[in-house]
């Protein structure tokens, strides 16, 4: 297992990080179709998790609305773990309830939201605090100035943000740095290589300016784990077959599919290694978030961190699953490529 640092702190991450949606679900809803681990299954894959080297671990106050932090925290103290030995990673927008304030990223919710987190994740500090999704009624400024107060007030360390525009980010990048705020440290974000979208603005964006990146759904909901193909609805128990996200282009997908298991066979790996291994391949990366229902899943998606791709074996695969160029991306490469300097003859 190797280990990141995270954008341009000085905290270091796990290649990999337990994702923890399916801790929990029992309450029913979208979350009961992606899974619905217990106590005793939760201790199980998180000892399996951090005796492989993972230190990170994500999860969100919407998970099973608030069971999976629960769970969580339950199993860390179960486990005897160390606090100082695990990077715990969490999230607040999401509705909690009906009421219309308990919900988005204003300044009320933030401070109600954060110390519910840490009851139920029974801590004193969360490692990295991250805004879930976009509010379009909350002014940037003020979700910043909150998350600012909550390091200066040491229950967060770090602040991160997820599933934002590439110029919403700037602009808080912006206003933090005018301000003399906390910023955004990691984005967490949905890419693989059957859907590269961010690659066009916001790849650019978080390496101008150190941002890591927390990458989400790798295997794209399961569909590129291999297991799925044209006129196959899956395995039976599929997260895919009742809960059909991310959405994804499925003929692209497909074509990835089959690059994949062509690599695979001669590796004698499973597709999904491929998968991770490809995004692991990728300088971009900080971190990328798995999730489990069994063991058996979770020890193959950890293997993916020993499969180091040729390459060759990388150029094919970024080949097929290559996006169609779009503007202004078609246009910024004609027109710069006289702005490249050629090489210099060496002097006689």
């Amino acid at each position: 297992m190797r280990y990141n640092q995270l954008g341009r702190t000085g905290l270091f991450v796990s290649e990999l990080c337990l994702g923890t949606m399916t801790f929990g679900g029992s309450g029913g809803g979208i979350w009961s179709h992606v899974g619905k681990l217990q106590q005793a299954q939760v201790d199980e894959i998180v000892g399996a998790s951090l005796a492989a080297g993972i230190n990170f671990i994500d999860t969100a106050d919407v998970y099973s609305f608030g069971e999976s932090e629960q769970l969580l925290g339950q199993s860390l103290r179960n486990l005897g773990v160390k606090r100082a030995n695990v990077v715990l990673a969490t999230k607040v927008f999401g509705a909690m309830s009906d009421s219309p304030n308990d919900r988005g990223t204003s300044r009320g919710h933030i401070m109600d939201s954060v110390k519910a987190s840490l009851d139920r994740l029974q801590t004193d500090h969360i490692d990295l605090y991250q805004i879930h999704g976009t509010d379009t009624v909350t002014p940037i400024e003020e979700t910043l100035r909150a998350l600012d107060d909550l390091t200066k007030q040491g229950l967060v360390r770090y602040v991160g943000v997820s599933n934002w525009q590439a110029w919403r980010i700037a602009k808080a990048l912006g206003i933090s740095e005018r301000l003399g705020l906390a910023r955004f440290e990691s984005l967490q974000a949905y890419y693989t290589i059957a859907g590269r979208d961010l690659e066009r603005e916001i790849v650019p964006l978080l390496t101008e300016e150190k941002v890591g990146l927390m990458v989400w759904s790798p295997l794209a909901g399961g569909l590129l784990s291999g297991k799925f193909g044209p006129g196959s609805n899956g395995p039976e128990g599929a997260r895919r077959v009742s809960f059909d996200f991310p959405p994804v282009n499925k003929d692209r997908a497909w074509a990835c599919v089959d690059a994949m298991r062509e690599i695979a066979d001669a590796r004698e790996v499973s597709v999904a290694r491929v998968a991770l291994a490809w995004l692991l391949a990728k300088p971009v990366v900080s971190s990328i978030i798995i999730g489990a229902k069994t063991a058996e899943q979770l020890h193959d998606n950890i293997a993916a961190t020993t499969l180091v791709l040729t390459a060759d074996e990388i150029a094919a695969l970024d080949k097929v699953s290559a996006l169609p160029p779009e503007y202004p991306g078609w246009m910024l490469a004609r027109q710069g490529e006289g702005r490249r300097p050629a090489p210099f003859a060496p002097k006689a």
